[in-house]
């Protein structure tokens, strides 16, 4: 009798059918009608800013440089966030170069501040994106130059 009561209890336990971002109190998710939360991140307003100064007070705000390498015909997406269906900013073509600055988790994308072309006044001094000496602190990119993340197996490593 009692193995039949604590059966009855088991299978009452594991019938609830509630989801999961229902029951999580913190989350922007919770309670909202299922019509309005978004199915991909592509629904979804996603970015994430660059984030500069990693390697200390002591060194560069962006740490390397990196040339566009393979990327075919269409040029390497700069993307809002370090995801494949993130918001495309612009494309970069073959032989562009940029800043390195930062790296995802899993070392896939890399976050970026654009090298913008040199000057065509016959000036060789092209403008400073403000990454190229250090910064009191880690802290997110908020200078003159477009940034963004690209998939890190288009980008060569030429200096840094």
């Amino acid at each position: 009798m009692s193995r039949t009561i604590a059966l009855f209890f088991l299978l009452a336990a594991c019938s609830d059918s509630r989801e999961v971002l229902d029951e999580l109190p913190n989350s922007s998710l919770a309670g909202a009608p299922r019509a309005e939360v978004p199915e991909s991140r592509m629904d979804a307003p996603v970015a994430r800013a660059v984030t500069i100064g990693e390697d200390g007070p002591r060194m560069d705000a962006c740490g390397g440089m990196g040339q566009v390498a393979r990327t075919g015909p269409n040029g390497l997406p700069l993307r809002a966030a370090p995801f494949g269906d993130a918001k495309i900013l612009t494309s970069l073509a073959e032989g562009d170069r940029a800043y390195i600055c930062t790296r995802s988790l899993d070392q896939k994308w890399l976050g970026v501040v654009l090298a913008p072309p040199p000057a065509t006044d016959n000036s060789s001094e092209a403008a400073d994106c403000g990454v190229s000496s250090p910064v009191d602190r880690k802290q997110s990119y908020d200078g003159p130059c477009v940034s963004g993340w690209v998939a890190s197996a288009y980008v060569r490593l030429i200096a840094g």
